[in-house]
């Protein structure tokens, strides 16, 4: 007898479905006619990368889970992982054409400007004759040509790169297959001599050069990219069902060698016996190839947008913006005493990550730390943040790295800082085995006077100065000793492998988080029962934890009001009479990448409010190590209540997920765009603090002003001394709700 399926599902949907929705969200940018023309082809690039990461990962641990006769089921729909994969897999021929179509349209706004991504059979006389010459003197000479035929069999197709292949007849008429992969010492893109910007991608010269490599007759050629299982951890996948991983892990493992082929892309017009002897020998169906009218890589977008001169690139890119700094601090001042006299909120990257590395840089030199604590999940390739851990190491400091190795397509990159580390003398943990720790903590320990003194810091991000300049942030520095006291305790516990640590004031995953945030719902829900205001609102990355999508259809039910804001992934469906109906969904997709996490729990100063590193994913708060930290100072719960209101009021950018889990915009003639907003109140706030700034007046001076002085003082500027006073958040609100 069928066992029941214990979970409603007329308030879910499959994460996979959602993400690409997410995915189409991005692609919209290219649309959106106040994105400048280089920009949109960015977002079609970052829609094909983000597609890239989305097979290699989620298809491909699908794939190996759907080798297995267990039916599973995912707990948001009921289907299992061969269903999800149909499901997936029905829905890339359109997400193919709209792809196609958005390039079509950005390209050809672009050639309108003399930017012009161009075939062999575009080029000029003058052109060809440079490629020609390019071709013969870089490209020939560098390549490695293959044939498959009985002699030459099929070879390994490396994963997720362009190559050309082409079927190819002898002089007695017999045919077989031809391939060609670029070297990896020639660049993706040539660049042709001239005023305008013209370029032609390689994959398009070798295209047209196959006769000449091969010296055979081509009768149909292509360009192809096979993309392959790159996860090496299947768990995130089983999130979404109740059975044991570990067992399922090995099972799955036996079936399969690692790095399958899970999807073929094609450029070009193969013959369909051609296609089906690469399909053949890639062991792919139908389904699983996909025809593109786009460049099937496009990272050159990048190396394109950086070769454009001054006029086209103030007329197709974004407006340059440089994260200010921000004018409450005092660059000339000691950043620990700044940070000791009132706790500090950083919101990246319309403020710079510089204060918090000041921060670092004097605590590696500052002869009362004792100690430097920090959790690394990502570093940039050039990293200040390890630069001052070394240096602290290396000045006699105790440093203390718990670094994650197994962050997805970063590994090689934290291997390379984590020997940089230890020759430095800095103590590194590697984690755990089943849990990824993606809490972004760091604590200075300092003595002073035969005191212990702790300051904190607690991120939504990585310590990763690149990123700080890309995606939105929050990163708060605290001298608070009672966190600074949890702090401590956490790094203690991650010494000694103990995930059963007690905090006073964090919450911290694998065990401490989830509870926490059930109970503060509940909380909201008993407030609601009792006729009172109850409110939730909350701002993530994605929402997939089904313990927590039932507890916020339960307080919705209850008539809690709750506002989510997630940028991608929402397996809770909004709207859903007796269910979520007082559930209100938006994501905003924009210049920047949202990432910041904020759970705010009911209203005014009985609020309870935490910035933390997780998302609202099982993933996140039952198989990482994470951390929630609470805001308890006064102006900063200002802030961020502040910039949460911003966002949830965003009429320009966001979207507003519908309750058939379509996505619409909140509004056709929206002029509140959240980042646009932050961007302009940073620029006003701090203006001339990217520059050398004198030092401030003291306090006592504006005391003894003389009076004719304050006589003469005309209401507009009394008017800025007075918002002078309030900090960034307060304007902001003011500004923003007046």
């Amino acid at each position: 007898m069928e066992k029941p399926f214990k979970h409603d599902l007329s308030f879910t949907q499959n994460r996979e479905l959602s993400w690409l929705a997410f995915n189409r969200r991005v692609l919209d940018e290219a649309f959106d006619p106040e994105v400048p023309s280089m920009e949109k082809l960015k977002f079609v690039s970052i829609f094909v990368s983000n597609l890239d990461e989305f097979f290699m990962v989620r298809v491909g641990s699908l794939f190996d889970l759907s080798l297995l006769k267990n039916d599973a089921l995912d707990n948001k729909t009921g289907w299992n992982y061969a269903e999800q994969l149909d499901e997936i897999y029905k829905r890339m021929p359109e997400l193919y054409q709209l792809k196609d179509s958005a390039y079509e349209y950005v390209e050809e706004l672009l050639r309108a400007q003399g930017i012009a991504n161009l075939t062999y059979e575009e080029l000029t006389k003058e052109e060809k004759k440079y490629v020609d010459a390019h071709f013969d003197s870089r490209i020939l000479p560098v390549i490695s040509p293959l044939i498959v035929d009985s002699h030459h069999p099929f070879p390994h197709l490396p994963n997720n790169r362009p190559l050309v292949v082409a079927n190819l007849k002898n002089d007695e008429g017999e045919s077989f297959m031809g391939i060609v992969t670029k070297a990896a010492s020639v660049n993706n893109v040539l660049f042709l001599p001239g005023e305008q910007l013209r370029y032609i991608l390689v994959e398009e010269i070798l295209l047209a050069k196959l006769p000449k490599i091969f010296s055979y007759k081509v009768s149909d050629s292509a360009i192809v990219s096979v993309t392959r299982n790159a996860d090496l951890d299947m768990g995130e996948v089983m999130d979404d069902v109740e059975e044991d991983f570990r067992k399922h892990m090995k099972k799955a493992l036996k079936k399969r060698a690692r790095l399958e082929p899970v999807r073929l892309e094609v450029k070009g017009k193969l013959s369909k016996k051609s296609l089906e002897f690469l399909m053949d020998q890639l062991g792919l169906g139908e389904s699983q190839v996909y025809h593109s009218a786009t460049p099937l890589k496009m990272s050159y977008v990048y190396v394109v947008a950086d070769k454009l001169p001054a006029n086209l690139e103030a007329a197709n890119s974004f407006p340059k913006y440089t994260p200010y700094y921000p004018s409450q601090f005092n660059p000339r001042k000691s950043m620990i005493d700044q940070v000791t006299e009132k706790d500090r909120l950083l919101f990246f990257p319309f403020e710079s990550m510089d204060p918090f590395l000041a921060l670092l840089k004097e605590a590696s030199n500052d002869p009362y730390v004792i100690s430097i604590k920090i959790t690394i999940y990502r570093l940039s390739s050039i990293s200040k943040v390890a630069e001052y851990l070394a240096n602290a190491a290396e000045n006699g400091k105790e440093v203390t790295a718990v670094m994650e190795l197994r962050a997805r397509f970063d590994e090689d990159n934290n291997i390379n800082w984590s020997e940089r580390l230890e020759q430095a003398g800095c103590t590194l943990i590697y984690g755990f085995e089943d849990y990824k720790i993606h809490s972004k903590i760091c604590l200075i320990t300092r003595h002073m006077e035969g005191k212990i003194q702790y300051i904190s810091q607690f991120g939504t991000g990585n310590y990763n100065e690149k990123t700080a300049k890309l995606y939105t942030d929050l990163s708060l520095m605290t001298a608070n000793q009672e966190l600074g006291l949890d702090a401590q305790n956490f790094f203690r516990n991650m010494m000694i492998g103990n995930l059963e640590g007690e905090y006073k004031h964090l919450l911290v995953a694998p065990n401490g988080l989830k509870p926490a945030l059930l109970n503060m719902i509940d909380e909201q829900i008993q407030l609601a029962k009792e006729g009172k205001d109850a409110m939730i609102r909350m701002k993530c990355n994605s929402v997939t934890e089904r313990d927590v999508i039932n507890k916020l259809s339960e307080a919705s039910i209850a008539g809690v009001k709750i506002f989510l804001n997630v940028r991608g992934i929402c397996c809770l469906v909004p709207g859903i009479e007796g269910k979520t109906e007082n559930i209100r969904v938006t994501s905003i997709v924009g210049r920047y990448l949202e990432h910041p996490r904020i759970y705010i729990f009911g209203q005014g100063e009985e609020a309870k409010m935490y910035i933390s590193s997780a998302d609202l994913m099982t993933r996140n708060i039952v198989r990482r190590v994470e951390i929630a930290c609470p805001i308890y100072d006064p102006e900063i719960r200002r802030e961020v209540e502040s910039i949460m209101d911003v966002i949830l009021n965003d009429d320009k950018k966001a979207t507003l997920l519908l309750s058939d889990g379509s996505y619409v915009k909140v509004s056709e003639t929206g002029e509140r765009s959240s980042q646009e907003i932050f961007m302009n109140m940073a620029r006003e706030l701090n203006q001339g603090s990217n520059v050398e700034r004198k030092e401030a007046p003291s306090k006592a001076a504006f005391r003894h002003a003389p009076s004719k002085q304050i006589a003469e003082t005309s209401e507009e500027e009394m008017l800025d001394r007075a918002l002078s006073k309030l900090s960034f958040w307060d304007k902001l609100k003011r500004l923003f709700f007046s």
